[in-house]
């Protein structure tokens, strides 16, 4: 069987801003007078730097990177709405997107007028829309704001009728952009599961979102930008494992954080994996040993040694420490280490964050805490939905 066909072909892509400096007047009259003085100075900004990839029919390309690493303005280019300053785009089919919230309704047309004007730019006729018109309201739940100006729609009903409207045009590339994060909880779902029923017909889509947990769960492949470049892509828990390493070396002393007394000091913490061996990359159901390096200046009395595991988008996924299991530790006193394992590891794939803590019996005093402090990258071969897996026997009712 053959390979499905290139349908998104992004070639050494360069897209670069003009950017005006200003003085410290920012008047009208300052600007005019610069502009008639010829004093007006400006600045090269290259939001992207020679991009390359290629995206496959019926693929679902993630694209993930902190803020202003250049992947709205790259979506911007595949739909469009933009141009390259240098290199080549070529898409085949029609392209859908869902970018920036504002972009492609008009506010001053009602909810039902941006419908049928969306389908004409798409290329359909009022005919086409007419018969689709019905799914696009009852999917966004706006049946009763389907005939008001779209300018006194929340962000919440604006984008519902965007994303309805945008997949039921049917394209064969979709793009959307953060925007699904204004959504609520239970509209998320519905779009969540109307682009599975997207990817199961075929069709393409590129999506940028800075939820790794959705993204990680929907996507074939993942791309990583930074700085207006790539620096990884292809394997999702690869790529989002890297994701997290960038991640906590940018912001080590904005989300790394660490405080306490420094009676108790913890130097070090690593995971060891069943042969002994330092990781950092483990298998769903494999054994996990966590060792926990102390120092101390002087006997401390029955300290409690704990840790929390989190998201790389920081949900709490467990926390526990030795006072809660029942395990006494009389005291420490001069350096040590302090080891729990996890016989089997049922986190679900994706990029993880341990945090650690030492403190007294009481919970009165913090003698050190360091979150977020060490990153894991967990990786199965089964794609469960959620967080972690339970295990399960199934059977038949008498």
């Amino acid at each position: 069987m053959s390979e499905p066909a290139t349908i998104i072909d992004v070639r050494d892509v360069s897209k670069c801003f003009r950017l005006r400096q200003q003085r410290g007047e920012s008047t009208i009259k300052a600007m005019a007078v610069d502009i008639l003085r010829g004093r007006t100075k400006t600045r090269d900004f290259w939001a992207l730097r020679d991009v390359t990839f290629a995206v496959r029919q019926g693929e679902t390309v993630g694209i993930i990177g902190s803020n202003g690493a250049g992947k709205s303005t790259l979506l911007s280019l595949i739909s469009r709405t933009t141009n390259p300053t240098s290199g080549t785009i070529e898409t085949t089919g029609k392209v859908s997107s869902l970018l920036e919230l504002g972009a492609g309704f008009h506010p001053d047309l009602t909810g039902r007028e941006n419908v049928f004007l969306y389908g004409a730019i798409m290329g359909l006729s009022r005919a086409q829309m007419a018969a689709r018109f019905d799914q696009i309201v009852e999917f966004a739940e706006m049946a009763d704001w389907i005939d008001e100006p779209v300018k006194h729609y929340s962000s919440g009903m604006y984008v519902r009728l965007a994303f309805s409207v945008a997949v039921e045009v049917d394209p064969d590339i979709l793009i959307i952009d953060e925007v699904l994060a204004v959504g609520d909880a239970a509209f998320q779902r519905k779009c969540i599961g109307r682009i599975k029923e997207f990817k199961r017909k075929g069709k393409t889509l590129l999506v940028v979102s800075h939820d790794l947990g959705t993204i990680h769960k929907i996507s074939d492949q993942l791309i990583l930008m930074e700085k207006g470049q790539i620096i990884a892509a292809g394997d999702p828990d690869a790529v989002v494992a890297e994701y997290q390493w960038l991640s906590r070396e940018k912001s080590r002393t904005a989300e790394s954080k660490e405080w306490g007394t420094g009676e108790v000091k913890i130097e070090r913490a690593r995971f060891l994996n069943e042969a002994g061996e330092e990781t950092q990359e483990l298998t769903r159901g494999k054994q996990l040993q966590v060792q926990i390096d102390y120092s101390t200046q002087s006997r401390i009395a029955t300290p409690v040694f704990g840790f929390a595991v989190q998201t790389a988008s920081g949900t709490l996924v467990y926390g526990n420490n030795s006072q809660i299991d029942g395990f006494d530790i009389p005291f420490v006193e001069g350096q040590g280490s302090v080891c729990l394992t996890f016989e089997s590891l049922e986190l679900l794939a994706g990029a993880y964050l341990f945090s650690f803590s030492v403190h007294s019996a009481d919970h009165q005093t913090n003698y050190h805490r360091l979150d977020n402090a060490l990153p894991i990258n967990v990786t199965s071969a089964e794609r469960y939905e959620g967080l972690c897996h339970m295990p399960v026997r199934w059977g038949v009712g008498k």
